[in-house]
């Protein structure tokens, strides 16, 4: 296919054109590519200085504290219960058991068994009607203690809550230099 010498002109000028086109559009990308480098490089070189030294700081002025704080009352918290368990449910328990084997051995006891036997038979002969247990009611009582479990369990996590969220917006300060005006004295006439 054969073209006139205006085309062949034309499309050669455009191969040039599209070829500078080219070359302007590495140069552009070259450059590109340094500022990014150059950018990462100091954004790195800020993080190291500004920003890990404040996230330490703040670690050790906010998170700490109240992290140490919170193991101090968990550590109060158990050793309270581990006092009360050894002084109050322990003896309980121990109570309990000894009383139980108290009666166990006092079941083994042949005349214990023998008056057993006897009131047994006794209790069959006066036992003529069948007797039925009341019906169990539930009272009001057990709703208003699951009410006040849940106030309670309510107000435990919002301590928690407001124990644990960042408080960073209540120490801001007032960044203006300007002195607050001064109130408007009354005009006497």
């Amino acid at each position: 296919m054969a073209l006139s010498r205006k085309r062949e002109k034309e499309l050669k000028r455009l191969r040039e054109a599209a070829s500078d086109l080219w070359d302007d559009q590495k140069d552009v990308l070259e450059n590109a590519s340094r500022v990014v480098r150059e950018a990462s490089r100091q954004a790195a070189q800020v993080g190291r200085e500004e920003v890990a030294p404040r996230v330490k700081d703040a670690i050790d002025h906010s998170v700490r504290p109240v992290l140490a704080s919170g193991v101090a009352a968990g550590r109060s918290v158990a050793d309270t219960a581990k006092d009360k368990f050894a002084r109050d449910v322990l003896p309980s328990v121990s109570s309990a058991l000894a009383s139980a084997i108290a009666v166990l051995e006092v079941a083994k006891d042949p005349r214990v068994r023998e008056a057993l036997s006897r009131a047994g038979k006794l209790g069959t002969q006066f036992t003529s009607k069948t007797v039925v247990a009341p019906a169990r009611h539930t009272g009001p009582g057990r709703y208003i203690l699951i009410g006040v479990g849940l106030v309670a369990l309510a107000g435990v996590a919002y301590a928690a809550w407001q124990t644990l969220r960042a408080d960073d917006e209540l120490w801001v300060t007032d960044d203006s230099d300007e002195p607050l005006p001064a109130p408007p004295t009354p005009a006497t006439t």
